[in-house]
């Protein structure tokens, strides 16, 4: 991801590059984002046991991972364009402070509700961070060390992203799932100490105007009452309540469609009349930013999506601790990391719209294959090689779709248009967690009714198992497998799961295959680069 609202060539400012501090700066800003990157992956793997401790139903359980990504993607646009103004330094010492307090508050919870604030406010540090260190090291650093320094930050992310299911497991199995909220409080200082004596204070002198408030209030209610219909679905209803009421579910989705539709209609009169908008529109007539970000949208909802139900299929129904589920998703960034290596020399050879496409169509097999061959006594190995396929598709078609995506975008507006595809990214990972991982609780719930009555249970039993399960996303199942009362009715909810997350994995992966579609749209002269965008698409 990257996000920068000024001009992607701007010269570094004078005596900044020269200082000895700079490199200090670059750990700074670096280990800044690769908190908030792993923030994101660290709490999957805990899930379960984060909903068994603290009784979440599943509709909490994915508002916690949902709201993160929803702040993210709410608020990326609006605070690169503070940083811009105000300053990036401050904008990064903010939104670390925000940052480590909701983390001591996310660690200490006692309840669902109070653990949803404590990410929401995780999601506003983690978009004010995110713009103010990308912005800060196009400012810093110029020339050839420029390109260096994209590189460690983009692979400091990367590594972070991949190491944080394997601690997020280790924590939760040996010590506590709340440190892994409250290893974002040490770290967290050090980099504040970082950012006070090393990195310098940047502005955008090029920017002009004020805040796109009006903009920034409309897209984030309109896409939270999109997200939020999507995952009350299960609770209010789809069209009915319980009581034969009309659901609020589908009014509130279709008020958020309103409120984007407005949205839209207002930042292109704003932009044709000349005034300050949140984000140029005008950006999708360009035919490869368009079918790109089309790409991106759906690639990390199917992702975020798949990343969200694994683990509790794996620890709920298969058996496996935190910590062994976090060594299965390790496979994933090995694949990523060594396919990392060999995709600039294919990307010479193919071109970059081929290497995307060979990468989504192996995220489509990998994806495709986990869901036929899951099963109660699926092998680790078989599910390793999967995830190890995934990543290695992830590695080939995400950061090159990044640079498929800028490739004609003019170099004034390359910033812009790099925020606009991390918030593009922001939305479909929240959405990937919504959608599929309704699907999942939905599907569980009708495969558990199903299967524990075919075990023998009335109608009644099977009810109240089912919904049980489904309240608790499979949390109950390892608790009705441990009584012998209820251990025929257990074993039928974890096949009921792996059903369900059957289902789930197949939808993930025709998702993937929409995204493999979109790129089909896309323009065939991207073997040609634009440098100035070229450091930021591959950090991205």
């Amino acid at each position: 991801m990257s996000v920068d609202n000024s001009t992607a060539g701007a010269p570094t400012p004078a005596g900044t590059a020269a200082s000895p501090r700079r490199w200090w700066a670059l750990a700074a800003v670096a280990l800044a984002v690769s908190l908030i990157i792993m923030d994101a992956t660290i709490v999957n793997v805990a899930l379960p046991e984060v909903i068994r401790e603290l009784g979440l139903s599943a509709t909490q359980a994915e508002w916690m991972n949902a709201v993160y990504s929803l702040m993210f993607a709410a608020l990326l646009l609006t605070a690169g364009r503070i940083g811009d103004l105000w300053g990036r330094r401050r904008l990064l010492l903010v939104g670390m402070v925000v940052f480590i307090a909701a983390s001591v508050v996310a660690g200490s919870v006692g309840d669902g509700g109070a653990l949803i604030a404590a990410r929401t406010l995780q999601g506003i540090g983690a978009a004010l961070i995110m713009p103010a260190t990308l912005s800060t090291v196009n400012a810093v650093f110029g020339g050839r060390e420029r390109a260096i320094a994209f590189a460690v930050w983009g692979s400091t992310i990367g590594g972070m992203a991949a190491v944080g299911p394997l601690v997020g497991g280790w924590l939760t199995t040996d010590v506590s799932w709340r440190w892994a909220f409250w290893l974002n409080v040490p770290v967290g200082l050090a980099v504040l100490a970082l950012v006070v004596w090393a990195v310098p204070e940047t502005r955008d002198d090029t920017a002009t105007g004020g805040l796109d408030i009006r903009g920034a209030v409309m897209s984030a209610l309109g896409m939270g009452a999109i997200v939020f219909g999507l995952i009350e679905g299960g609770r209010y209803g789809w069209w009915l309540q319980d009581d034969g009421s009309l659901s609020p579910v589908p009014v509130v989705i279709a008020v958020g469609l309103v409120v984007m539709a407005l949205f839209v209609r207002d930042q292109l009169v704003r932009r044709r009349r000349g005034g300050v908008v949140l984000v140029d529109l005008g950006l999708f007539a360009i035919r490869s930013f368009r079918y790109g970000s089309i790409a991106a949208l759906v690639v990390a909802l199917g992702e975020f999506g798949l990343l969200f139900t694994l683990p509790l299929l794996l620890q709920n129904a298969l058996g496996y601790t935190p910590l062994g589920t976090g060594w299965l998703v390790l496979f994933l960034a090995v694949g990523t990391f060594l396919v990392s290596g060999a995709t600039p020399q294919l990307t010479r050879r193919m071109g970059a719209r081929a290497v995307v496409r060979t990468g989504l169509a192996l995220e489509a097999i990998a994806v495709a294959g986990l869901a036929v061959t899951l099963s109660l006594d699926v092998s680790g190995v078989v599910v390793a090689v999967w995830l190890f396929l995934y990543g290695v598709g992830v590695g080939m078609a995400t950061a090159q779709l990044t640079s498929v995506i800028l490739a004609d975008v003019p170099v004034a507006e390359s910033g812009q248009a790099s925020g606009l595809q991390s918030t593009v990214r922001q939305l479909g990972s929240s959405l990937g967690v919504a959608i599929l991982g309704t699907l999942l609780m939905v599907s569980l719930g009708h495969a558990t009714e199903t299967r524990v009555a075919d075990a023998g249970a009335s109608a009644s039993q099977a009810t109240q198992v089912s919904e049980a399960v489904r309240q608790s996303a499979g949390a109950a199942i390892p608790a009705l497998q441990a009584e012998a009362a209820t251990s025929a009715a257990g074993d039928a909810a974890a096949q009921a799961m792996v059903d369900a997350s059957k289902v789930t994995t197949g939808v993930a992966a025709g998702v993937i295959l929409l995204g493999l579609a979109a790129t089909l749209a896309l323009p065939r002269d991207h073997e040609r680069a634009h440098p100035e965008t070229d450091g930021a698409a591959a950090t991205a």
